[in-house]
């Protein structure tokens, strides 16, 4: 499959002065009016309460066209921590990179508007950053500590994925997509001018390259429940995240995926993995019991999950 990720010395970096300290928190947004307000509310309230430093929150609104940059403006005329970036062409990787460039805070942050993260995991997040301990940190759904409630389609679709990058990018990270990162500022400038995507495989670019260029990765475990009004294409995003992957490959001297025989064997033996444990220790593990359960209802319940008053597969994250 690929070879060696290239080898890189690990960064040093200098602990940030806590007294000083400046947090900026992007928020990008295609059409969401019908839950900004609520969401930054929620998050400002959350930061006031509980962040012992200077922040900012700043809504990226990326080309919408439903009263979301209205909404977000009288927010900011009512909270001068609050700003309102417009741009006009769509795209959440390109909205955060034009965030990111034209900040000044030292450690630039992110969040899913859902807010899907539960906030209480940003402190312990961020921390190692402070310290220069990492470079850049980012929620992790998918590690043993995580508690997570989404249906099976996106569980198995993100374990997929993400064994994918970990197989033929040599990486050490375990969930590249979850909508909660941070980075430092310094990190920032040396890594984006090198990040080109422009929509959702940007997270997974930006981790892999900086992995690759040295700086350390810190994942923090969350608590995370699954936006039922998501419109995003998790499949549609998977593929172009694949062809993604291909394009980095290629940038670090690696084959491109030509093997995609072999891709498809890995994904196979993913679904093979998962499949069977649905079997063994008669249905011990309480998320593949759910799952089955699900499935002996009915195929839409166990493509996106049941079982409970919410209709989520809700339980701890499998081993």
């Amino acid at each position: 499959m690929a070879s060696a990720a290239p080898a890189v010395d690990d960064q040093t970096l200098r602990p940030l002065n806590p007294r000083t300290l400046t947090i900026d928190i992007v928020l990008p947004v295609l059409n969401e009016a019908h839950v900004l307000e609520r969401s930054v509310t929620k998050l400002h309230r959350y930061l006031a309460s509980n962040l012992p430093y200077k922040w900012r929150i700043v809504i990226a609104d990326n080309g919408s066209t439903d009263g979301t940059a209205t909404i977000a403006r009288r927010l900011a005329e009512r909270h001068p921590e609050i700003r309102l970036l417009q741009l006009s062409e769509k795209g959440r990787g390109r909205a955060l990179k034009q965030a990111w460039v034209s900040s000044k805070a030292d450690i630039l942050a992110y969040m899913d508007i859902d807010l899907s993260t539960n906030l209480d995991s940003f402190k312990p997040m961020i921390a190692p950053l402070i310290t220069g301990d990492a470079g850049l940190a980012t929620g992790s759904r998918l590690m043993k500590q995580s508690r997570t409630t989404r249906g099976f389609k996106r569980e198995f679709i993100s374990r997929c994925y993400n064994r994918i990058i970990r197989t033929t990018m040599k990486t050490k990270f375990v969930d590249a997509q979850c909508g909660f990162k941070a980075l430092r500022r310094d990190v920032a400038q040396k890594l984006l001018p090198h990040i080109k995507d422009t929509a959702w495989f940007f997270d997974t670019e930006l981790l892999v390259k900086a992995e690759y260029n040295g700086y350390k990765i810190h994942e923090e475990p969350v608590e995370w429940i699954e936006d039922t009004d998501s419109r995003v294409d998790v499949v549609k995003t998977a593929t172009d995240d694949i062809k993604g992957l291909s394009r980095v490959r290629q940038e670090y001297g690696q084959s491109s995926f030509g093997e995609m025989a072999a891709f498809g064997g890995l994904l196979l033996f993913t679904a093979i993995f998962y499949l069977w444990n649905l079997t063994i220790n008669g249905m011990a593990n309480s998320y593949y019991a759910a799952a089955a359960q699900a499935a002996s209802t009915n195929w839409t319940a166990w493509l996106f999950g049941s079982l409970d008053a919410a209709n989520f597969v809700s339980v701890d994250k499998p081993p």
